[in-house]
């Protein structure tokens, strides 16, 4: 990696800091960025699925086991960031519910700003789980794993101690970040069973240098006015019953 691109990925790391923390802060935002993640987390589950079942028919068993421990982690990820918003009487709205969207429409939703230029020259087939290459798969979600390990924690760390609500919240995004953590780990230990020291970092690099063009994109389309602005989520049951979260 360039000394550019590295002054730009600690410029774009501190934005993206900065922001997350101030959306996580204020009551009137983080239910939409809880729903966001909520959304992500669990929606990353059937590709990491499908990805373990296809390393073990490669006879890859290493590979396989990580895979599925990953898909458990991200799915208690979404369980915990579902019972931050059950705390807030609110809930992730069911999309199935809502008129259907046009083609086009649905397209756009899919790829957003960000994920567009991080997966430049990328189609989404090739991005499919039965096809996409190993090291595309690896690089990619490794420079993601890695830094959202630090963001979560980041965000954890602003949130009120005095609240039970919000506690219990960091309590959860602290141990997400652990998660994060060890799913960068096995990754990288994945690309090193697959290729010379030397090209993983070549490969790291890329990767690195595609984050920072990603963050530049995402920085634009919010100064520019266009960041998502939909709702999230909407009212839900209220529940007093289940205060804390296991989050171990």
């Amino acid at each position: 990696m360039n000394f550019l691109t590295y002054v730009m990925h600690l410029v774009g790391s501190g934005a993206v800091a900065y922001y997350s923390a101030a959306q996580i802060r204020d009551s009137k935002t983080r239910p939409n960025v809880l729903a966001g993640f909520q959304l992500a987390e669990s929606g990353s589950v059937p590709f990491l699925t499908k990805l373990s079942d296809r390393a073990a028919a490669e006879g890859d068993t290493w590979l396989a086991e990580k895979l599925a421990k990953h898909a458990a982690d991200e799915t208690r990820h979404g369980q915990i960031f579902a019972h931050a918003l059950k705390q807030l009487n609110k809930q992730v709205i069911d999309f199935k519910s809502l008129p259907q969207a046009t083609e086009e429409n649905k397209s756009q939703q899919r790829r957003s700003p960000f994920f567009a230029a991080y997966y430049d020259g990328y189609t989404q087939e090739q991005l499919k789980p039965d096809v996409i290459d190993w090291d595309v798969f690896m690089g990619s979600t490794y420079i993601l794993e890695l830094d959202a390990s630090k963001d979560f924690a980041r965000m954890a760390n602003v949130l009120p101690d005095d609240d039970p609500k919000s506690r219990n919240l960091k309590l959860g995004m602290l141990s997400i970040a652990k998660d994060e953590t060890g799913h960068a780990a096995y990754l990288y230990e994945a690309m090193m069973r697959l290729m010379s020291a030397a090209e993983v970092q070549k490969l790291v690099d890329e990767w690195r240098t595609r984050k920072v063009n990603a963050l530049l994109a995402f920085a634009s389309n919010i100064l520019q006015g266009k960041g998502q602005t939909r709702s999230l989520v909407q009212d839900g049951a209220a529940s007093e019953s289940d205060s804390e979260l296991i989050v171990a």
